[in-house]
């Protein structure tokens, strides 16, 4: 068979393409330390590559949203502990104000130094990240949450909180609306909450109380009315759907004693002093109650002057409001922190499964496309002796013709 010199150039050139091609994906792979360079390497493989990829590049994503996170919450957690220490701070001062041998000057350098707490607590519940943004304030990151008011503070923000996807399937909240921090504070003992009448004249004070069966607990507003020295009614003057109509006596003529449990509907107190004839005492369901406010109205209650035994006794019951109120608005903040403390524990658990998945991830790409060395060298010698020979022979090949048989 005849073989043109057209043939033996072409099937020359294809092989060493060939061989060419083979050492330049050889030296390829060892260049980008990668056994799979393109998708028609390993086609398999490259698909499955490039779902470990997104998927660690996702795991990675996760990563820094929890140190996002964390960093969110821990600035709450420093402004909470602020906020923490400084009602202590308050409480320590309303103790110290039921010494009775404080006169009214003296109780009003207290009130003096409570104003200078409730400017503190005003400033630490607008309190900013490191990115400038208003913790308490919400969604409305940008906008001042508290504003100071004659009664206060009231809050501008709302009731949001801002979400981070930090797992595949876990969102969690980056902070806590002023709301809830500062304004879901019940007044009182927390279900309930006593005070005086505001013409009183005699020396009575009633106690906070306590529930002694919750079950008959009915939620109504109640007053407690001295028919005389030694005698009160206790009368239901709820006023909201169904009112009792007229108004119902749960207990007649009582006898009084001082520091004697009052109980009835599943509450229990006790009033000590000497009740007037015609002073009244009340009990009603807690409501929310704003820090701000209760501070408010310990200030003003130490500004007003003392005015015989009845004013004695009008400080001893508003100093037994402000404990009860004091004690209900720490009890909000340390359950937000215990809430945050909460957040703060899962993120440190997701950080120790995300270190673990992207393990997983770096495991499985290293066996898909991490190169074997030594079998890339060998390859590499390989191919680069086979191309020698090729290009030898192609030049020996080549040159051969009837030419070289001819007698000169």
């Amino acid at each position: 068979m005849r073989i043109s010199t057209n043939t033996i150039f072409k099937s020359g050139t294809t092989r060493m393409s060939e061989l060419e091609s083979s050492l330049l994906k050889t030296q390829q792979q060892l260049a980008l330390s990668k056994r799979v360079v393109k998708p028609s390497d390993d086609p398999v493989a490259a698909a499955q590559i490039l779902e470990l990829t997104q998927s660690q590049a996702v795991n990675n994503q996760y990563s820094v949203n929890r140190q996002n996170a964390k960093s969110a919450l821990g600035m709450e957690e420093n402004a909470l502990q602020s906020i923490t220490t400084l009602l202590q701070n308050v409480k320590t001062l309303t103790v110290n104000a039921g010494n009775g041998v404080l006169d009214s000057t003296q109780l009003d350098y207290i009130a003096t130094e409570l104003s200078g707490y409730q400017d503190e607590l005003i400033s630490l519940a607008n309190s900013r990240d490191a990115s400038g943004n208003y913790i308490f304030s919400g969604f409305q990151t940008t906008t001042q949450p508290f504003v100071k008011t004659p009664s206060g503070a009231t809050y501008i923000g709302d009731q949001g909180a801002r979400m981070l996807q930090i797992g595949p399937s876990r969102q969690i909240s980056l902070s806590d609306s002023g709301s809830a921090v500062f304004e879901s504070n019940k007044s009182g003992n927390g279900t309930f909450v006593t005070g005086k009448g505001s013409t009183n004249a005699g020396t009575g004070v009633i106690s906070p109380g306590s529930i002694v069966n919750p079950t008959a607990l009915t939620g109504h507003d109640y007053n407690i009315v001295f028919t005389g020295p030694n005698t009160f009614d206790v009368i239901d003057a709820t006023t909201s759907p169904p009112p009792p109509a007229p108004p119902t006596t749960v207990l007649s003529a009582q006898p009084y004693v001082s520091g004697q449990s009052i109980t009835f509907d599943g509450l229990q107190f006790d009033v000590t002093g000497t009740p007037a004839t015609g002073d009244s005492f009340t009990v009603r369901p807690s409501k929310n109650q704003s820090i701000f406010t209760a501070m408010n109205d310990l200030i003003t209650l130490l500004k007003t002057p003392i005015a015989g035994d009845a004013g004695k006794a009008n400080l001893t019951n508003g100093l037994n409001a402000a404990h009860a109120n004091i004690d209900t608005a720490l009890d909000s903040v340390l359950t937000v922190r215990a809430s945050v403390g909460s957040r703060l524990k899962e993120l440190d658990s997701l950080d120790t499964q995300g270190d673990d998945r992207s393990l997983l991830y770096a495991e499985s790409l290293s066996t898909l496309q991490d190169l074997d060395y030594t079998k890339a060298i060998t390859d590499l010698s390989k191919q680069k002796i086979m191309l020698e020979a090729a290009q030898q022979a192609f030049v020996k090949t080549s040159g051969l013709t009837l030419f070289n048989f001819m007698p000169n």
